[in-house]
């Protein structure tokens, strides 16, 4: 398969990495610091198109397909894996949703002001006692021309900066989404996540105590959630291994810039064989991980990205993210330990991914579970 890019692939690419360099890249260690992504870095990335990377230029998108969406998340994820995610929920899942399920009169509502900025998107599916639609605890009762939902969510990223927010919950129809303005009543955010790595994302629990959704404000049909689920999730899970891939290359260029530049005893630490092992074998996990991923793309614009092909990716993806920023933290020594050295951040972000969108144990049963049905055996 031919993973070369066209001229305007390339072009994208040239763009992103110049904007990365020269806005996000010189941000990374605040919106560590700070936990937070700044409103002025938001503003530029809309008016670069990053805000409305999927979206329809008819509604002011920039209408990226697959392989240059990927090749935006893996160049903002090299310098800073929050900004990335952010990025994501914003588009792969909200905007994703909104796009492919709105009615015309939602998406006239909501994509232009999600494509300039102007809205942000959160994703608010996932439940303290469970992640499943068969588990969803909030309820959205019909009441008159709507719906009132309450319950909570957890782990909702993008939550306090966000205008509209994509809610799963149970109706008496079946699970259905909805979509929330931040600023409906009854709708209020809990305390913070102080999390690990990805410290740039603002992540919160979600309350929602009688919150009045108007039946024009179900995302799809009602019941029909599953479906939403389906189209988003695989593009979803890939998304999230590109942005692995990113962090995964920055570790590996953070160790080789400081093997290169410490030396002890007179002679730089890459000369040592076990530094040039960490190296080699980061480097072969990462090139064989683009490979994957460039691949998996190339499926997505086809419209033939299955969820074997992703899982596989992800599962990939959250092993080299984690061995080749454990790698690199080594190759710094005791400098790794410091907070002054990215390759600290870095490393808290790698072991982050794979919380996200499926841990290992998750891929790991959807790669069976999908290998054993072409073979006739259904799983349990």
């Amino acid at each position: 398969m031919d993973y070369s890019f066209t001229e305007e692939q390339q072009m994208f690419r040239d763009m992103f990495t110049g904007f990365v360099a020269k806005e996000i890249e010189p941000m990374a260690e605040h919106m560590d610091n700070d936990e937070a992504i700044p409103v002025a870095l938001l503003r530029k990335s809309a008016m670069q198109g990053f805000l409305g990377a999927l979206l329809p230029e008819d509604y002011g998108g920039a209408a990226l397909d697959a392989i240059s969406y990927i090749l935006l998340l893996e160049e903002v994820a090299k310098s800073c894996m929050s900004m990335a995610m952010v990025l994501h929920v914003h588009n792969g899942l909200a905007g994703q949703a909104i796009r492919l399920h709105g009615s015309v009169a939602q998406q006239e509502a909501w994509l232009p002001a999600l494509a300039e900025g102007s809205v942000i998107g959160a994703w608010a599916f996932a439940e303290a006692d469970g992640s499943g639609l068969a588990d969803l605890q909030t309820r959205a009762i019909p009441d008159g021309a709507g719906y009132r939902l309450n319950g909570a969510k957890a782990w909702v990223s993008n939550a306090s900066i966000a205008g509209l927010l994509v809610v799963l919950a149970a109706t008496p129809e079946g699970p259905t989404a909805f979509l929330v303005p931040a600023d409906s009543p009854g709708l209020k955010l809990g305390a913070r996540d102080k999390t690990l790595g990805m410290r740039g994302v603002q992540v919160h629990p979600l309350y929602l105590d009688n919150v009045e959704v108007a039946a024009d404000m179900v995302l799809g049909q009602p019941g029909a959630a599953q479906q939403l689920l389906d189209s988003v999730n695989n593009f979803s899970r890939l998304a999230m291994a590109t942005i692995a891939l990113g962090g995964a290359h920055h570790a590996l260029e953070l160790g080789v810039n400081f093997a290169i530049e410490r030396k002890q005893f007179g002679v730089e630490i890459a000369q040592k064989g076990a530094i040039q092992a960490f190296i080699a074998d980061s480097a072969v996990e990462v090139e064989t991980l683009r490979s994957q991923i460039y691949r998996c793309a190339s499926l997505a614009d086809q419209n033939n990205l299955d969820g074997e092909a992703a899982s596989i990716a992800k599962l990939w993806a959250n092993r080299v993210a984690y061995q080749v920023a454990n790698r690199m933290i080594q190759t710094h020594g005791g400098y790794g330990y410091i907070l002054d050295y990215a390759i600290g951040r870095v490393f808290r972000d790698c072991r982050t991914i794979e919380g996200i969108e499926g841990g290992n144990r998750s891929q790991q049963t959807a790669i069976a579970r999908s290998i054993l049905a072409a073979h006739g055996l259904e799983l349990a």
